[in-house]
């Protein structure tokens, strides 16, 4: 097999668009595009040329024969799925559907949230001629969840952010960061300024457990942690308990793997990426060795991803194991299931580091004093309770969204309840707001393409109403988030890091602000481009 995907898929689909046989499925238009875990290259029909892996913007393709060992598995995976998923109708090349004739005049679209979804939505607008779009977030620093939710050892995952730079490089295109709606400009302000609304502003708080005992201290939300070591200027000063060998995670999703592989993770590994700098220097400090992930169903149904999984097997300098491995599993094993059969298996190493995995067990008490938080537990199968002694215990059971400002909210989904993504013609919704907090980076591409559909027909239509306002806003701009790109790229030069990151509000906007005002004292405008993106010139339109 020439070419092997290693990892999610971001669904960019330059990679499908650029295979002159077209080999990598499921393509734009078939089922499980932009939902599925990962592309797959079929092996019998790869001619090795190369093309795929030049314009993955994120370098998910590789050769067979530079797959590092712990990537070795990919080539089961790819030539797997077309046992089962053969695509014989494959024709010569992908297709590339028609573009849109918008009416003429100027149309201009605000985006509230700076992720993926509203920059995959931003680009989806930037397609036509004649369509501005100023992207707003509350953060002076954008890439959402890219930049405050991918764990700092997954640089390779990072990567997405040279496909969010291309998109911000493109005419019509503006920033507006650090500017909260309802807070320093209104909706009713984004309606007067824009022709249209888009919100894409995620799921910004966590699920509760509901149990007795959880807001006791050391009990804490793995986003909260999440957001402490990528380097959200909201956490920046929190801290917690690494005092004691053992911590629990309580989920298994993503998430919760990456949390379990962080609090054992060598520092010095970690030291090398963009990890906040106060977050390092507390794990450096950590007494944690032991962490327990617990899941209440069952290994066929853990929501994590296989290459996640696959990533996490790989570790050569801490034990995974799994514990309580059920003897009733399905008959029809799946990749994932097999692994962690095999992971059940494994017998520890002494002196390692462990992550072990425990499955159908459910939390229902937390108690504990000052140090020591004590956790009980049930088996959902027999119904057997048991306790684990922790210093810490973090919550990572899902992702919700808050109200947004003058926007009806559905309580029970945590989205604003839409049509295709319009919830009025003008105010549209995109990403987890719309959808509630599921799929992967790449999903909200096709969830953009949804919500821009029905916005261009409301435009067509004469739905929506011109703007009657404009002026400045004291927000940061595109220049301005160049400056702290460049500032904290600088700072990990030195350092032989991928960036040193500015964690603190206030200094990210003297960042910003600092450029500004040597482009208002200067004749010739300073610029400070971010480094140059690949190219998208194969790109479906």
């Amino acid at each position: 097999m020439p070419y092997v995907v290693t990892r999610s898929c971001c669904a960019d689909a330059s990679c499908v668009l650029a295979c002159p046989v077209n080999c990598i499925h499921p393509a734009p238009g078939e089922p499980g595009f932009g939902t599925t875990e990962m592309l797959y290259v079929d092996p019998r029909t790869c001619v090795d040329c190369g093309a795929c892996t030049s314009a993955c913007p994120v370098d998910a393709l590789k050769p067979h024969t530079r797959l590092a060992e712990a990537e070795l598995p990919f080539l089961e995976l790819n030539r797997a799925y077309y046992d089962t998923s053969p695509h014989a109708d494959r024709t010569p090349m992908a297709l590339v559907p028609a573009q849109r004739t918008l009416p003429t005049g100027k149309l201009s679209v605000a985006v509230v949230g700076a992720g993926p979804a509203g920059l995959f939505t931003a680009d989806e607008l930037l397609r036509f001629p004649d369509v501005s779009v100023t992207v707003y977030d509350r953060l002076p620093t954008p890439y959402g969840l890219v930049r405050a939710g991918v764990a700092p050892d997954h640089q390779d995952t990072k990567q997405v952010t040279e496909l969010f730079r291309a998109i911000e490089s493109q005419p019509g295109f503006a920033y507006r960061l650090g500017v909260e709606v309802g807070r320093d400009v209104t909706h009713d302000d984004l309606l007067r300024r824009h022709h249209a609304v888009v919100y894409a502003v995620g799921a910004a708080t966590d699920r509760r457990l509901g149990i007795d005992g959880e807001r006791l201290p050391g009990s804490v939300s793995a986003t909260d942690f999440v957001a402490w070591y990528n380097g959200h200027p909201d956490h920046s000063c929190a801290s917690f308990p690494l005092d004691h060998e053992r911590a629990v995670v309580v989920g298994n999703g993503n998430v919760a793997l990456d949390v379990a592989r962080i609090l054992t993770a060598d520092p010095e590994r970690l030291a090398r990426t963009d990890i906040s700098d106060t977050a390092l220097s507390a794990l450096r400090a950590s007494r944690v060795r032991d962490v327990v992930v617990l899941g209440r169903r069952g290994p066929a149904e853990a929501a994590f991803t296989l290459p996640e999984l696959l990533g996490l097997a790989a570790l050569d300098d801490v034990d995974v194991l799994v514990e309580n491995w059920p003897r009733d599993l399905p008959h029809d094993a799946t990749p994932k299931t097999e692994l962690l059969a095999r992971l059940a298996a494994r017998a520890p190493v002494p002196g390692r580091r462990r992550i072990v995995l425990r499955f159908r067990t459910a939390p229902t008490e937390i108690v504990g004093d000052k140090t020591v938080r004590t956790l009980t537990t049930t088996d959902t199968a027999t119904g057997e309770t048991s306790t684990i002694e922790a210093g810490l215990v973090l919550r990572a059971i899902g992702y919700r969204a808050r109200p947004v400002p003058a926007l009806p909210f559905d309580e029970v989904t945590g989205t604003v309840p839409h049509d295709r993504g319009r919830v009025s013609p003008g105010v549209y919704v995109a990403g987890w707001i719309k959808r509630g907090p599921s799929g992967f980076i790449g999903t909200n591409k096709s969830c953009a393409q949804e919500t821009v559909t029905a916005l261009l027909d409301d435009f067509e239509a004469g739905r929506l109403t011109a703007p009657t306002t404009d002026g400045p806003m004291d927000a940061v701009d595109l220049a301005g988030w160049h400056a702290i790109d460049t500032a904290e790229r600088t700072a990990g030069e030195r350092e032989g890091r991928p960036r040193v990151k500015i964690v603190d509000g206030e200094a990210l906007r003297r960042t910003a602000g600092v450029t500004r005002a040597l482009q208002r004292a200067s004749s010739t405008p300073v610029r400070t481009p971010p480094p140059a993106p690949k190219s998208r010139s194969r790109r479906p339109g």
